[in-house]
């Protein structure tokens, strides 16, 4: 059986740790199933743990299937001439991508960069390894983290009791190619799960370079929060893995968190921001207050609108009722969800040669907080009778037009 890898971020070598168990991958994580309260999770929960081998960026990295796509997404440069994907496009791009490729590598692996679980400076070791832990009570703690963390440039903060099943089973490293199972402290059942805002006028650009920069911007600001988080609860005397695309499933850490919904797109609806935002989480054994899931009327909005869907450019969201069964092996199937087709998804960015947000874009829930658009989220929250007007209206203010790049170099 392979062995988790670890770097030692000095000396930029393996480590290689004794075989840390014999129990099965299903049965590792924080907590056995049957130490959670399932009452904590009152939206459908997988009855196995995912393989992250089978998500879609990382089959992208081994699969013959999706191989020609991936060729065109991260190695065949072609700049043109047309605004959006000429050199500087790629150039403001890839610079905003710079500290999640360069330092964090939160979409590479677990345990790394940035999201080492265990890194703490050179100059932090005497006041972390002295004195200990501090305890206050688990409600003025989750006080005090999310006071740090709204500090630290989180958006939005929430806490959940982590499931088991929501931790990867296994592990597919994209720089040494290895697969492996992933195995999380099973104390760590807590997790601080974040949201960043992306840029509104810049999504409005996708699938542009322009619309690239924004995600990437999301990324790179995932990594830097997730750092200091998990370097303050280290600082207290407590476990602290900092996660961004990796160990865990984000969407339902942040459901659980109550962050928000679930949704036609597959994304995480937030009542601010909808789906325009980026998630980080930490997973930690300190004691705090967990949140509860709240609705605020998406899937009802959802099964009406049908926006993301009519201007995905692969149709790979579903115009369908939910369903319990994915469309191929990136799917985690066995939940009533909507389920989106990832292989035609990740298709049209390796045609595009850029990331794609457009079902953001499009998304009604996508509006920046103000006066108009608190109301009719306020309303959407209480009745779904007006649905359909408010869906009619979207469309009559041309909330989903695409902008033209030109307009945002020449703003």
């Amino acid at each position: 059986m392979a062995l988790e890898k670890k770097v030692n971020l000095s000396t930029g070598l393996e480590v290689h740790p004794e075989p840390s168990s014999s129990t099965p991958p299903s049965k590792v994580g924080p907590g056995a199933a049957e130490r959670v309260n399932e009452s904590r999770y009152p939206f459908p929960v997988p009855s196995y743990r995912f393989d992250q081998k089978n998500e879609m960026f990382k089959r992208s990295r081994w699969d013959e299937k999706i191989l020609p796509y991936a060729r065109g997404f991260y190695e065949e440069v072609v700049y043109q001439e047309k605004y959006g994907y000429r050199k500087l496009d790629y150039a403001f791009r890839n610079a905003a991508w710079n500290l999640e490729r360069g330092y964090a590598f939160g979409n590479a692996r677990s345990n790394f960069g940035l999201y080492s679980w265990d890194a703490v400076s050179t100059g932090m070791k005497r006041f972390v390894e002295v004195g200990e832990a501090v305890k206050e009570s688990p409600e003025e703690m989750s006080r005090i983290i999310k006071k740090l963390a709204r500090f630290l440039g989180a958006d939005l903060v929430g806490i959940g009791q982590v499931h088991p099943n929501w931790i990867y089973s296994h592990e597919f490293n994209v720089l040494t190619k290895e697969h492996y199972p992933l195995h999380v402290p099973e104390d760590s059942r807590n997790a601080v799960v974040m949201a960043v805002e992306m840029d509104y006028e810049a999504i409005r650009f996708s699938p542009s370079g322009v619309g690239g920069a924004a995600t990437g911007l999301g990324y790179s600001k995932m990594a830097f929060v997730a750092n200091l988080m998990a370097s303050f609860i280290r600082g207290l005397g407590y476990r602290a893995l900092p996660c961004g695309n990796d160990t865990a499933l984000s969407i339902p850490l942040a459901m659980a968190a109550g962050l928000g919904e679930g949704s036609r797109m597959g994304l995480l609806i937030t009542k601010k921001y909808g789906p325009r935002v980026r998630l980080c989480k930490v997973l930690t054994n300190l004691p705090l207050k967990v949140d509860v899931y709240h609705t605020f009327g998406v899937t009802e909005f959802c099964k009406t609108c049908k926006k993301c869907a009519t201007n995905c450019p692969s149709q790979a969201i579903s115009f369908g009722d939910r369903t319990t069964e994915g469309h191929n092996i990136s799917s985690q199937s066995g939940i009533l969800k909507w389920y989106v087709d990832a292989e035609k998804c990740f298709s049209f960015w390796g045609k595009n040669r850029m990331s794609c947000s457009n079902c953001i874009r499009v998304c009604p829930f996508n509006k920046p907080p103000g006066r108009v658009h608190d109301a009719i989220r306020s309303v959407i929250q209480k009745t779904s009778a007006l649905n359909s007007f408010f869906v009619w209206m979207d469309t009559l203010l041309r909330y989903d037009k695409i902008k033209p790049a030109k307009k945002f170099w020449e703003s």
